[in-house]
């Protein structure tokens, strides 16, 4: 494994194990150079509750791999865990850095109404 992606996963690591000390449902999020997910999860790990990305057909008409993507994935997110009953959640950026696209997904997200 590549130093850039062992020191994204061990960031991951320790965001992942203060988020499993709250005891709270995670925003987690993943990203590639062509696409971007979102997925809530439950606080024990073992359920996927909404899911979003531009994997998905109505998310595939415009591009795939950009700032206006991440934040139309954000605002599906949020809708689709108010819909199923979430409103507050912890961000889990993946190890990340809190830029561009991630930022654009987080932003969008709290202006649809999520809380974290």
């Amino acid at each position: 494994m590549n130093v850039k992606k062992s020191a994204r996963l061990r960031r991951a690591k320790r965001t992942r194990s203060k988020i499993n000390q709250l005891r709270m449902k995670r925003l987690c999020v993943y990203r590639t150079p062509r696409h971007i997910y979102a997925q809530i999860i439950s606080e024990q790990g073992d359920r996927i509750i909404a899911c979003a990305s531009t994997v998905e057909k109505e998310n595939r008409k415009n591009k795939t791999g950009n700032v206006e993507a991440a934040s139309t994935v954000g605002k599906l997110i949020a809708k689709r865990s108010i819909e199923a009953g979430i409103d507050r959640v912890a961000f889990d950026r993946s190890g990340y850095a809190y830029h561009g696209r991630v930022k654009a997904l987080a932003e969008a997200a709290r202006e649809s109404g999520l809380k974290f």
